[in-house]
């Protein structure tokens, strides 16, 4: 009864046509856009346009999927890093659990006749709360350990990097000298034998706006200059118009040469007197450039504040580089900012849940009577278009949240990417799944919170009436969003338009895998197959659809599409572990108020110590092998030291360690094609 009755609910002809459209776009390979989808043959994630027009591409064929399904695990780490990796291990985990709970829940379908009562089934689902809680356990441990290894095996297999020898120090104490040289002082003081050399970072915000503007005057200038390899023609009003063009070249490009003599002045400006009260400082070992970091530098905790410093391609540079008190005050704002987001995004919360309710609805729109009382129409607007337009307004959760990250004080895009991964995904838990189970209202979320003892109770009752919902929002939100991956149509279409501004001449940067807005809906999905496979098991096949589509697509992408753009050595993975953590408490809180709702007082009794065996197992985890995500041990550090002692490169290493942090808004370009030295800007050739 259970099963029939969520099919009816959630739309059997809606589900089909969302299961045809995405086995289709699995069969297809990708548009030919080349900005999108073009050969990881490249150098460097940089390469020129094509003009060619390739239909083979448009073509269905089911070979890229053979290529990457039999991609191997050596082979994605080349293409797309340990980053990379740990997100395909998120996807083949989350396989592994719904593959193994799906197979406990058809085994126990033969059983199912002979159990008399209901008594008995619960006492079924009881055992399958313990059984997946174990193996799930069990998977988040050996996955932490294996990912551990990686990490530590990619750092003593690597070559001397800039960053691991570098720390960034925020919060430079003000004196009467200059910020380059109470650095250079207070290092060679506390570390006279390890301390190389520091870059002062210099206040670049105006220069790259400058740099901005000159980039797009120089492009605008490039269209209008006539194609040297087309027949010129000039006569009547053809004359004219070449005419007009050419005054207008003559004009823009002396606004150029006005923005680079700018440019010129302003960087002058940041060389000389534009020291912000930060600095990267270099180190001769990276065991220094560790301990430098772990230790407290001064008296005062809220000077000299060190951090290891990110790759060079991986530093954010525009940075929050003020005092203490401002990143902190910084910090305080975007926390408010985010709390208040969240609250205000329950308004379109309840009016899709408006859709959901068929009766609620016929009072809202009293005209739509007679539409709603026809089956199809009726399951398309309480079933699927209530998903679909909350996926509508969940596209704008990542960029703000994205952007709320970068005013929050940190100094890389990996550090950037991560916060932003950690509010989109508790947004995404708080807006989606509690809003939706508790119909939008946050007097009844709250007035639950207050009171923790009616948490199971309240849980067991508002989550199960929610399940054909959820099984609807995997079918319309993961299906369709995994499968246009495939397409990506919007970076398309935003490509078509770019196409109308720019040159083909014009380089262009290879996209990079969006981290803050996949692994939230992955960890989502997660979530939901968790907490409703032993109340709503017909959640499990869909679900499970979705992360095996996901495997295929998403190993095709890294094999053909995205390019690394830093490498954080699989820093997500704390993140996903906790998710998970979570996921399996939540689920067994509800397991525990639904088995006293059905007067299995025993059973929801021996529950108990569940979520409780989680949390220390959790604790273990964090204890066991957190720290090596956050830094590396002295064992390994001393060891890489030592290594290096013999490599004949590290002499030019330590002298091109300086210029590896060097403000990218600093390094000359040249757009002007005047070369005379009075009046030509100092951005030269790059």
């Amino acid at each position: 009864m259970i099963v029939s009755a969520l099919l009816t609910s959630v739309g059997i002809n809606t589900a089909l046509c969302v299961l045809f459209l995405t086995l289709y776009s699995v069969l297809r390979k990708q548009p030919s856009n080349y900005e999108v989808y073009l050969p990881r043959l490249l150098v460097e994630g940089i390469s020129k346009r094509r003009s060619h027009f390739n239909l083979e591409r448009l073509i269905p064929s089911p070979g890229w999927v053979a290529k990457a399904w039999n991609l191997s695990e050596e082979e994605l780490y080349s293409l797309a890093g340990l980053d990379g990796l740990v997100f395909m291990r998120i996807i083949t985990f989350s396989v592994k659990i719904f593959t193994f709970a799906g197979i406990l829940m058809v085994l126990t379908l033969p059983i199912a006749p002979w159990m008399c009562s209901l008594y008995q089934m619960l006492w079924v689902h009881f055992c399958a709360v313990y059984v997946v809680t174990g193996f799930i356990c069990f998977l988040l441990f050996y996955e932490y350990k294996h990912i551990s290894s990686r990490r530590i095996s990619y750092f003593y297999s690597s070559k001397p990097q800039p960053h691991q020898f570098t720390v960034l120090v925020n919060s430079i104490p003000a004196s009467s000298g200059s910020i380059s040289d109470s650095v250079d002082s207070f290092f060679k003081e506390l570390y006279p034998s390890s301390y190389l050399s520091h870059v002062v970072v210099r206040r670049t915000n105006k220069i790259q706006s400058l740099l901005n503007d000159a980039n797009n005057m120089y492009k605008r200038v490039a269209q209008l200059r006539p194609d040297p390899t087309k027949r010129k023609i000039r006569h009547g009003a053809l004359s004219r118009l070449f005419g007009k063009r050419s005054n207008h070249i003559e004009r823009y490009e002396k606004k150029l040469e006005e923005i680079e003599e700018n440019l010129r002045l302003k960087q002058s400006e940041a060389s000389l007197a534009g020291e912000a009260r930060a600095a990267f400082v270099f180190f001769r070992t990276r065991f220094a450039a560790e301990a430098t970091f772990h230790l407290q530098q001064s008296v005062n905790p809220t000077q000299w504040i060190t951090e290891l410093a990110p790759e060079p391609r991986d530093v954010y540079w525009p940075f929050f580089s003020e005092s203490f008190i401002r990143r902190w005050i910084s910090k305080l704002v975007v926390v408010l900012v985010s709390i208040v987001f969240t609250i205000l995004f329950l308004v379109p919360v309840v009016f899709v849940q408006g859709l959901t309710n068929l009766s609620q609805l016929k009072a809202l729109l009293p005209f739509l009577t007679s539409l709603l009382t026809i089956k199809f129409v009726s399951q398309i607007i309480t079933g699927y278009l209530p998903s679909l337009i909350l996926q509508l307004f969940l596209l704008l959760v990542p960029p703000a949240m994205e952007f709320l990250s970068t005013i929050q004080g940190y100094i890389s895009h990996s550090d950037i990417e991560r916060s932003a991964t950690t509010k989109v995904l508790w947004f995404t838990i708080w807006n989606v799944f509690f809003a939706t189970a508790f119909s939008g209202s946050i007097l009844s979320m709250m007035s639950t919170i207050l009171d923790p003892k009616v948490i199971p109770g309240t849980l067991a009752v508002v989550v199960p009436a929610q399940a054909s919902f959820f099984i609807t929002y995997v079918v319309t939100s993961g299906w369709t969003s995994v499968s246009s991956e495939l397409f990506r149509i919007i970076p398309y279409i935003l490509n078509l338009i770019t196409r109308l501004f720019t040159t083909p001449d014009d380089e262009f940067e290879l996209p990079y895998m969006p981290y803050h807005k996949d692994i939230p809906r992955v960890l989502f999905f997660g979530l939901l197959g968790i907490t409703y496979f032993f109340q709503a098991p017909l959640i499990l096949p869909f679900v499970l659809a979705y992360f095996c589509l996901a495997y295929v697509i998403y190993r095709n992408q890294f094999m053909n599409v995205y390019v690394p753009r830093y490498e954080t050595a699989g820093k997500f993975w704390p993140t996903v572990h906790n998710s998970m953590i979570f996921s399996l408490v939540l689920m067994q809180i509800i397991a525990v108020g639904i088995f006293a709702l059905k007067k299995l007082s025993m059973a929801s009794t021996m529950t108990l110590p569940l979520p409780v065996l989680t949390l220390l197992f959790n604790e273990y985890c964090r204890k066991r092998f957190l720290p090596i995500f956050v830094g590396y041990s002295a064992e390994s550090l001393i060891k890489k030291d030592r290594e290096d002692l013999n490599d004949p490169t590290m002499a030019e290493f330590y002298n091109n360690l300086i210029n590896a942090y060097k403000d990218p808004a600093l390094v000359p370009v040249q757009y002007s094609s005047n070369t005379d030295s009075l009046s030509s800007p100092l951005i030269s050739s790059a």
